[in-house]
């Protein structure tokens, strides 16, 4: 029978339902082959030849294949519809043929589906090809200048930044993004502005507000007010004057839907909404589609089927009345360049199935859906039809003006089902509705305020709005922003607080010195370009070799120039760059290079296996420190008072601000210190804080029932009461220093028998029974993050996958990938028996034995040889 070859167990599962006893199907485990990571796995003095390796964990599912294709000589191949999708066809084919389980009598095939429908997947069936080769050409080249840009670049990185910890083509790109957008908002310098806002009453006696937009005779903008002495010269204006309706004019406005979704716009959508990470949203959009819910969500095309497109009206139709289907279908025209990767828009296979049809989705997916669900069916509906409405008001000397806007909903169309969210939050007066105005009634003033403003810094990007921008610079590609946003954070180049991305003091350091060294290569505009060539690559109008050696030749130059410059070279070109945010102007105007705790030492740019900080150049003399973000003016370094004859002082360290009790000695090599808890200011610090935070941990009393001490602290996991090995959260630092016997106990009792070390920990999750092999699989909490526990295997969750999110079908995956990664340990063994015929080979009778015993040994090594090709 055909053997048919998918990427996901799950989605294998799901196809043989479809196809039948008729046709094996077998999941090959995402990719089966990639670069060695070592040198010299792209030959750039050969043409850009690549060595393939087939990895340990994808040996057992190519021999699967291998060993079905024994009993049928036809292999289907049909991984995912894309790039990825492509290559991995492709690699397949190749690993087979090296096997030689691919013979020349056998048929291969390469078949494409956009949903895992019956419908979609037999059609796919009738419609076999080749596989694509300029496809798979344009992904060999962007795989060379990956591992090119990774294995010479970085080890750059490490000889001269220590800390550092890798470079990427496109990631390095994506941190530069983020780290200018923090040295935007700290080099910004916020603006004073006033608006007056009055509440008017009509004759009616109803109330509306409206704002001031003329004084004096003349037009404001937003910053004409600059202060509060003008703000209440304009109070003044408009206390002093009657006002008149001057005008009131009502316009007719239309509003359109959204596009559906592509995979960028998803990712944005799914974190406004629900706070999703792109990581997290393209998981959960990968088990819908495998689970045959959603078309392929790795896409960069709008366009929708045609009758995907009849099926969406007629549901329309059926749920909200003729009235919401427009008269002609929209259309969406694709902004892609390449038509090969410009697949249909990601949307549901059953227009008619909504998320509430679907109650034993996880929570996660059910919201997804539901998302994809409404925007796909609101792409199809009617426009949203308005009436805006500006009124003005005047004083009868035309000195002072005021306009009301607002907008009445005369029929909502799409927005009855979705309205796409925004990123940022934006107060529109446009939104608000109106009482009956008519012109030439007098508006009486209720109410006259003046509101203070300051202009705001350019916001930090959050995954949604970052993926936005790469996108608008046409950085990257569909399937990339996950992975790229991911790695940045995985490296500790940023980190991701309340949704925002903060680049964190390595991240700063690395972008940095690239800016410096290999401007050309972390540039928009060349990352860009280098996306359309590759793009071209895949629609066969480029050669992909050409791309690489062009790229090739100026970047190995630029990687020997950078190799012969010396640490310090490179920190004192770093610390110039960096100096206006390093050092910036104190407000005594004093140096800011001087040192604040010694007053004699210069500071400079200094770099440690943590990442870059600013110290003291009188080291060791002066220990001071700081982060590269810290700032020495404000409310930095400072003596806070004496406490039983010792010096309480407030420090900048590299990992943050800590207070210290006295000085380091030749007796007391380090004193007495602390890290400010997290949400401390350095500015609110005083001595009696100080004080409290060196006393701990506080002794809270002994305990009642064996008079072991209780006491409470602050750990790396925050605030904690702790009995002998038992450890109980506190809510807050506060309760550190405040907590009681009396709840301090009780707190300890509760954890103990939820079972606190040394107890059967419960699990999170129970999912029951393994299908395969029996024996309970649980979710479980660990001390490094939640696992799967099945027998004696215990398989860590991936990070974008909640605990109580996991489904059997995930847990058994994990396991066994978990159990394929011990075995090799269990076979180290044999390896001592050589050791054991030296030995006996001293005894004369034993000549012979050897010799004999080589043939099993021959045969062992050729049978390793084979299995390893």
């Amino acid at each position: 029978m055909p053997v048919v070859v998918v990427e996901s167990p799950a989605k294998a599962k799901t196809i043989n339902k479809y196809l039948g006893d008729n046709f094996t199907v077998l999941a090959s485990y995402g990719h089966v082959r990639d670069l060695p990571p070592k040198d010299g796995s792209v030959d750039t003095e050969n043409e850009f030849d690549m060595t393939w390796e087939v990895g340990y964990d994808s040996r057992k599912h190519v021999k699967a294949i291998a060993d079905a294709l024994k009993d049928d000589d036809e292999l289907i191949l049909a991984t995912d519809p894309d790039r990825e999708g492509e290559a991995i066809s492709w690699h397949l084919q190749e690993a087979l043929t090296k096997r030689r389980a691919i013979k020349k009598s056998t048929d291969v095939k390469r078949v494409v589906f956009n949903a895992i429908t019956k419908t979609a997947v037999t059609e796919a069936m009738k419609n076999p090809r080749d596989v694509d080769a300029p496809l798979v050409e344009a992904y060999l080249a962007r795989r060379a200048l990956d591992y090119l840009v990774g294995f010479k670049l970085s080890p750059v990185l490490w000889r001269k930044l220590p800390g550092a910890k890798s470079a990427g083509r496109v990631q390095s790109v994506c941190l530069r993004l983020i780290v200018e957008r923090e040295m935007e908002i700290e080099a910004f310098n916020a603006r004073e502005y006033w608006s007056v806002k009055a509440i008017l009453q009509t004759p009616r006696g109803q109330e509306f507000e409206a704002r001031l937009t003329v004084l004096g005779g003349k037009k404001l903008d937003k910053h004409s007010i600059e202060n509060e002495t003008a703000a209440e010269l304009a109070v003044q204006a408009i206390t002093s004057r009657d006002l008149k309706i001057a005008s009131v004019e009502a316009k007719p406005a239309n509003r359109n839907p959204s596009a559906p979704f592509m995979t960028s716009t998803l990712q944005q959508e799914a974190s406004r909404k629900f706070g999703f990470g792109a990581r997290q949203t393209m998981s959960t959009a990968q088990r819908l589609y495998e689970a045959g819910y959603i078309t392929y969500m790795r896409t960069d095309g709008i366009d929708m089927a045609p009758e995907a497109i009849s099926a969406a009206r007629e549901e329309i139709g059926n749920r909200y009345g003729a009235s919401y289907v427009p008269e002609t279908p929209r259309v969406y025209k694709n902004k892609a360049k390449n038509a090969q990767e410009a697949h249909e828009c990601i949307r549901p296979t059953d227009m008619s199935v909504d998320a509430a049809q679907l109650a034993r989705l996880e929570p996660d997916q059910r919201k997804l859906y539901d998302l994809i669900w409404k925007r796909t069916l609101a792409s199809q509906m009617a426009q949203a039809r308005l009436e805006r409405t500006t009124v003005e008001i005047l004083s009868g000397d035309s000195q002072v003006g005021l306009r009301a806007t607002g907008q009445v909903m005369l029929f909502d169309g799409f927005m009855k089902v979705y309205e796409e969210g925004r990123d940022d939050s934006v107060v529109d007066d446009d939104d608000k509705r109106l009482p009956q105005v008519m012109e030439g009634e007098v508006a009486a003033k209720s109410s006259i305020s003046p509101e203070q403003h300051f202009t705001q810094p350019p916001p930090r990007y959050t995954e949604a709005t970052l993926v936005k921008r790469m996108e608008e610079l046409g950085i990257g590609r569909p399937s990339t922003y996950a992975s790229v946003i991911t790695t940045i954070q995985d490296r500790e180049y940023v980190r991701k607080d309340k949704n925002r991305l903060f680049p964190e003091d390595k991240g700063r350091i690395v972008t940095i010195f690239l800016l410096n060294y290999f401007r050309k290569y972390v540039g928009y505009e060349f990352t860009a370009n280098l996306e359309r060539e590759l793009d071209d690559v895949s629609a066969g109008e480029m050669d992909y070799k050409a791309v690489l050696d062009r790229f090739w030749r100026d970047f190995s130059a630029a990687i020997a120039e950078t190799s012969e410059l010396r640490i310090t070279e490179v920190l004192d070109t770093l610390d110039e760059v960096l100096a206006p945010q390093l050092y910036p102007a104190r407000e005594d105007g004093s140096d800011p290079r001087v040192c604040p705790l010694c007053g004699e030492g210069k500071l400079h740019l200094k770099t440690s296996r943590t990442g870059g900080f600013v110290g003291c150049g009188n080291y060791p003399e002066c220990k001071y420190t700081r982060p590269i973000a810290g700032d020495a003016a404000d409310g930095g370094d400072r003596v806070l008072g004496e406490d039983e004859g010792d010096e309480i002082s407030l420090r900048s360290g590299r990992f943050g601000p800590y207070v210290q009790r006295g000085e380091a000695t030749e007796e007391v090599k380090k004193p007495p210190r602390s890290s400010l808890p997290k949400g401390w200011s350095p500015d609110d610090m005083t001595l009696e804080k100080a004080v409290m935070l060196l006393q701990l941990p506080r002794l809270v009393g002994a305990h009642p029932e064996d008079s072991e001490p209780v006491e409470a602290g602050l750990g790396r996991f925050g605030p904690f009461v702790r009995h002998g090995r038992t450890y109980a959260n506190l809510p807050s630092i506060e309760d550190v220093f405040s907590v009681g016997m009396n709840h301090a106990v009780e707190l300890i009792a509760q954890k103990a028998a939820k079972g606190g070390r040394g107890a059967a920990a419960k699990p999170l999750k129970e999912l029951g029974e393994h299908p395969d092999s029996g024996g309970p699989v649980n979710v479980m909490e660990g001390r490094y993050g939640p696992y799967v526990k099945w027998e004696k295997v215990n398989a860590t969750i991936p990070k974008e996958v909640e605990p109580a999110d996991v489904t059997m079908e995930m847990a058994v995956v994990w396991i066994e990938e978990k159990a394929a990664k011990k075995k090799p340990a269990k076979k180290k063994a044999p390896a001592k028996k050589p050791a054991a015929k030296k030995a006996t080979a001293k005894k004369p009778a034993a000549k012979k034995k050897p010799a004999a015993k080589k043939a099993p040994a021959k045969k062992a090594a050729e049978a390793k040889t084979t299995e390893t090709e």
